[in-house]
C-alpha cells in the first residue's frame, strides 16, 4: 500500500492583482507558510508558468522547479482545464466559453478548437520537462445540452458525440503518451465526462487509451446524488489525480439536482470549504489507501460562504489530518508462521502422504 502524498493545493483560485498572490513565488511561499507540500498550476495563468516556453525548454522547468522546491514545495500536476474545456463545445456555449480563450481566437471556433489542442500538446511536453506523471483537464462537451433526454435524443447520437470526442482527444492522449503523462478528466457536470457511465463511453471510444484516466472530486458527485465511495471501487485503476473538496446536498421542496437557475448559496447543492460540508473524507481517503492509491491530495477550494484566506488556512490541516499513513506489515504477523504445506494440508484434514507422488 502507498501513503497519499499532500497536502498539496491548487492555486488557480487564490491568483490575484495582490501580493502576495501575483507572483508564482508569492504565493508558494504563502500556501508552504500554512503547511502545504505540493502545488498543483494552472497553466493558463502566466503569472504561474509560461506553458510555450516550458514546453521547449527544460532548463526553463528546472528554473520553476527549483523556484518553487525553494518554498519547500512540489509540483503535484499542471492544470489546462480551461483549454481541455475548449477541444470540444457546443455552439450553443459558444459566448460563455469564448472568454476561456486569447482575444484573437474569439468568435473562430475552429480557430479556438486548435489553439486549445496545441495547448494540450505543449502541457505534454511541459510536464514531460518538469517530470510529472499526471495531468489535470476537463473534456469540454458536444451533447451536455442534452442531459436530460427531452426532446428524446435521435437514434445514434450518443454514440456518434463520444466518437467525435474520441476523435479530437486521441491526438492528444498519444502525445500524453509520448511524454510518459496520464491525461486526468475532472468528471464534472458540464462536461461529456461527467459520470462513471461517461467516462467508460469515451474510454471506449479511444479504444480503452492507455493514458485515458480521471480526476476524482466527490464534490461533483454529492451534487448529482452520486455514490462517492462506491465510484472508488468501479473506477480506482484509473484515478490518479485526487480534489480535496467539500459539498452539501440539502433536499429541497423547491429545486433538485438542476438548482432552478439560483445562485450558488441558494441552490440545494453547493460546494463548502473542507470540513464544512457532507463529503466522507475519512472513508474516501481509506479506500485511496487500501486501492494504492499513487498520487496527490490536492485542496481544490470552492466555497459560497467563507473566505478563500481561511478556507486555505483550514485546509492544509485538514487535508493532512485524513491522511493514512500506511501499515507497511499486517496487524497480526505476529502470530504468522512461515509457509509450510505439510501443514496447511493438515489444518485442512488432507492426507499429507498423499502429497507425494
Amino acid at each position: 500500500m502507498k501513503t497519499i502524498k499532500g497536502p498539496g493545493i491548487f492555486l488557480a483560485q487564490f491568483m490575484g492583482d495582490k501580493a502576495p498572490f501575483n507572483t508564482l513565488e508569492g504565493i508558494c511561499r504563502w500556501v508552504a507558510s500554512m503547511g502545504y507540500v505540493g502545488v498543483q498550476i494552472p497553466s493558463w495563468d502566466s503569472r504561474c508558468i509560461d506553458l510555450e516556453k516550458a514546453a521547449e525548454s527544460k532548463t526553463y522547468c528546472d528554473e520553476i522547479r527549483g523556484l518553487i522546491e525553494s518554498c519547500s514545495l512540489q509540483i503535484t500536476e499542471l492544470s489546462t482545464h480551461l483549454q481541455g474545456q475548449l477541444v470540444a463545445v457546443h455552439p450553443a456555449y459558444d459566448l460563455l466559453f469564448d472568454g476561456f480563450a486569447p482575444e484573437a481566437m474569439r468568435a473562430n471556433p475552429a480557430k479556438r478548437s486548435a489553439w486549445a489542442v496545441d495547448q494540450l500538446k505543449l502541457a505534454a511536453r511541459a510536464s514531460g520537462n518538469l517530470g510529472l506523471q499526471a495531468h489535470a483537464t476537463f473534456s469540454g462537451a458536444l451533447q451536455w445540452h442534452t442531459i436530460y433526454p427531452w426532446p428524446p435524443r435521435p437514434q445514434g447520437l450518443v454514440e456518434e458525440g463520444f466518437k467525435e470526442l474520441a476523435r479530437r482527444w486521441t491526438p492528444i492522449l498519444n502525445d500524453f503518451d509520448s511524454a510518459g503523462i496520464d491525461v486526468c478528466y475532472e468528471i464534472h457536470p458540464g462536461e461529456d465526462l461527467h459520470d462513471g457511465v461517461t467516462f467508460e463511453r469515451f474510454l471506449s471510444a479511444t479504444g480503452n487509451h492507455a493514458r485515458c484516466k480521471m480526476l476524482y472530486d466527490p464534490s461533483h458527485f454529492v451534487l448529482q446524488q452520486l455514490d462517492y465511495l462506491q465510484y472508488i471501487d468501479y473506477y480506482h485503476e484509473f484515478i490518479r489525480i485526487f480534489h480535496v473538496k467539500d459539498a452539501e446536498f440539502q433536499l429541497s421542496g423547491k429545486s433538485g439536482v438542476y438548482g432552478g437557475y439560483q445562485d450558488w448559496v441558494d441552490r440545494p447543492g453547493r460546494f463548502r470549504s473542507l470540513g464544512d460540508g457532507q463529503v466522507d473524507f475519512k472513508s474516501i481517503f481509506s479506500k485511496m489507501a487500501q486501492y494504492n492509491y499513487p498520487g496527490w491530495a490536492v485542496l481544490e477550494w470552492e466555497c459560497c460562504l467563507k473566505h478563500p484566506e481561511d478556507g486555505a488556512k483550514e485546509g492544509a490541516p485538514f487535508i493532512r489530518d485524513q491522511i493514512i499513513r500506511v501499515t507497511e506489515h499486517a496487524f497480526d504477523d505476529f502470530a504468522g508462521s512461515q509457509p509450510n504445506e505439510d501443514l496447511n494440508r493438515k489444518v485442512l484434514g488432507l492426507d499429507v502422504s498423499g502429497l507425494r507422488d
